[in-house]
């Protein structure tokens, strides 16, 4: 078995796509997906595109992706590395690829000077959880996420609120 993490590429949209719908399947929000594949190709691809994806390929076969981008601490002074996604196929999991892509992921950190490498996770994935912790994560209890939106976003941003 032999594992290759590439840099993801615009001929890849559909297969990030399938792993997007994938993930969202396991995570009971299928309903959530909206893009398509040329909204992958769009957003992941298009020059000054902030966001980034990998593929893990096992003996040349795509088995999951991670896609991440940079963010800032200003506390640190130094910028930060958030993974977004990570998905390997439930035939491939156990056989290290998760943990290659996280490595994977927090080398490109370390190399860039980043601060922190940071994901969230749903409380109820307790699999995650465990493998997460394994690696040395620790989980933030003291920050709680906030998301606006769809109407609430476009509301407020035109100041209807």
């Amino acid at each position: 078995m032999s594992l290759h993490i590439r840099p993801a590429t615009p001929a890849d949209a559909a297969l990030i796509l399938r792993f997007i719908t994938d993930l969202a399947i396991y995570e009971k929000a299928e309903h959530e997906v909206q893009t398509d594949v040329a909204g992958i190709r769009a957003s992941l691809f298009a020059s000054g595109s902030t966001s980034h994806a990998l593929i893990c390929e096992q003996d040349g076969q795509p088995i999951g992706y991670a896609v991440y981008f940079f963010n800032y601490s200003t506390w640190l002074g130094k910028h930060g590395l958030y993974l977004e996604d990570l998905y390997i196929r439930p035939e491939a999991r156990g056989l290290g690829a998760g943990k290659a892509l996280l490595r994977h992921l927090a080398q490109l950190a370390v190399a860039r000077g980043c601060g922190r490498f940071e994901w969230s996770v749903l409380d109820w994935n307790a699999p995650a959880i465990q493998f997460y912790q394994a690696i040395g994560a620790r989980p933030q209890d003291e920050w709680v996420l906030y998301r606006l939106t769809g109407d609430a976003l476009t509301r407020f941003a035109s100041g209807q609120d």
